[in-house]
């Protein structure tokens, strides 16, 4: 009974987005899971933080953004612990989905812990310490990453957080302090300053959300500035002191030192690899310095048999990209010709309000290449259905080579932009270049024309700025 074409490890969004599509392909398919189906993304990441970013931006309307729409409140009331329900019961909706969908493609899920006692055996312990083994010809490894901690510092779910304790915790803090201004970082300080927490964003690099185009991080700090959420930028935390009702966190950079109080500190500075206790390096499997697993294009890992998607492999730290490489991994393993992945060209998408989206190079990355570079840009302060929605920060920035208009990449802040990547890596996939998106006829009024006049932008023929 327990042996198996295929045998995924992880049931996050890499590993049963390839156990199906190796379902679908007729190969006899189990997913083992010690935790969640659906992994951190849907239980405890992605999912629920959007149905809180979601809470967060009426509560934000309502406390302070409402005048502009007529609208005005004498005792208002919010409730968080609503808005963590709610996202619980969004979570929840999706994991029983996942679950329709093994039994609806016939996928065989074992929960327990995991471990490869040989390259076509998988051991697994389940919660009350039995195990069994499963006899199989691939395996996938789909494991995922867990959140950093600073040295020497022990969150402890009250004063001292990680990202998990933060998405499901049901109070507000009185105060926050947020370490690290990536997607994690910037989501939460949305959130909580939204309901009127104070939050302070403590980043060791130059600018917030660092690794997105410097523009864009300059914008958001303006935007935030706006909004009374503070930040310190090339600041690195020293220490962090935990009392009986708060923390001390002792930041410093070239040219001062502070220190900071907040009855909360949220630790979001990135993730490694699940990799270890996997039996990985007894079977010879290769992995980099920082433990994440080698993969080649088509998902194998150093030993045949053996494959590894998502976070693990630490390619892209990203959903949507475990997704892709399950895909390409289950489509690998049936012996079909599949696509090989682009990872600087995938999309990148950051909630925070306003939102931000990219793909491929930045500005200084195109020039820092060699490239010759036109840009194009355009500002939803000039987009009609921006206007209408009262929701008109931020601006669309393409970015093509001048002498054959290659697509080199695209950056934007303001509302839903992450709703408007798709066009443009599509167009970049297909070798179109702005001109093509520029005489792609867009509905009007929305908020894709923005994508067109910066396409327009480029050879300078902007038509409404």
């Amino acid at each position: 009974m327990n042996n198996y074409d295929v045998t995924v490890i992880g049931a996050g969004v890499g590993g049963y987005v390839a156990a199906i599509r190796a379902a679908q392909l007729g190969l006899k398919t189990a997913v083992l899971e010690k935790k969640w189906l659906g992994g951190v993304c849907l239980n405890v990441g992605c999912i629920p933080s959007k149905a809180l970013l979601k809470n967060a931006e009426i509560a934000h309307l309502l406390r302070g953004g409402s005048k502009e729409f007529g609208f005005s409140f004498d005792n208002l009331k919010l409730d968080y612990s609503s808005a963590v329900k709610r996202s619980r019961q969004v979570s929840n909706r999706l994991t029983k989905g996942v679950d329709f969908l093994m039994r609806k493609n016939q996928i065989d899920v074992h929960m327990g812990v995991a471990r490869l006692v040989a390259g076509d055996t998988v051991l697994v312990t389940s919660g009350d310490g039995k195990t069994s083994k499963l006899d199989t010809k691939n395996v996938i490894i789909a494991t995922g990453a867990y959140s950093v901690n600073l040295p020497g510092v022990e969150p402890d779910g009250e004063h001292i957080l990680t990202y998990l304790d933060a998405i499901l915790q049901e109070r507000l803090p009185e105060s926050a302090i947020i370490i690290g201004a990536g997607a994690i970082g910037v989501e939460f300080a949305t959130i909580w300053h939204s309901y009127g927490v104070p939050v302070t964003i403590v980043e060791m690099l130059p600018r917030l959300v660092p690794l997105e185009d410097e523009e864009v991080g300059n914008e958001l700090g303006k935007v935030f500035t706006r909004r009374g959420i503070k930040f310190l930028i090339g600041y690195r935390v020293e220490n962090i002191e935990k009392g009986a009702e708060s923390v001390r966190v002792k930041v410093s950079s070239q040219e001062s030192e502070q220190i900071l109080e907040a009855e909360q500190a949220l630790v979001a500075i990135g993730f490694k690899p699940n990799s270890r206790d996997l039996g990985l390096e007894e079977l010879g499997v290769k992995l980099s310095e920082r433990g994440f697993i080698e993969i080649n294009n088509r998902m194998a890992t150093s030993v045949p048999g053996i494959w590894a998607i998502g976070d693990v492999t630490g390619k892209l730290m990203l959903a949507h990209v475990a997704s892709a490489q399950g895909m390409v991994c289950a489509e690998a393993i049936a012996g079909l010709e599949t696509t090989t992945l682009n990872y600087e060209m995938m999309p990148r998408a950051t909630y925070c309000q306003p939102q931000i989206a990219s793909f491929g190079l930045t500005e200084a990355q195109a020039k820092e290449r060699g490239y010759e570079v036109k840009v194009g840009r355009f500002s939803f302060q000039a987009n009609g259905k921006a206007l209408g929605l009262g929701d008109y920060t931020g601006w669309v920035k393409i970015i093509t080579e001048s002498q054959y208009g290659e697509i080199l990449g695209a950056h934007m802040i303001g509302p839903e932009v992450t709703e408007l990547l798709p066009e443009l890596t599509i167009a970049q996939m297909m070798e179109l270049t702005a001109n093509d998106i520029a005489r792609n006829v867009h509905a009007h009024p929305t908020l894709s024309e923005t994508l067109m006049e910066a396409a327009l932008a480029v050879g300078g023929h902007a038509i409404n700025m």
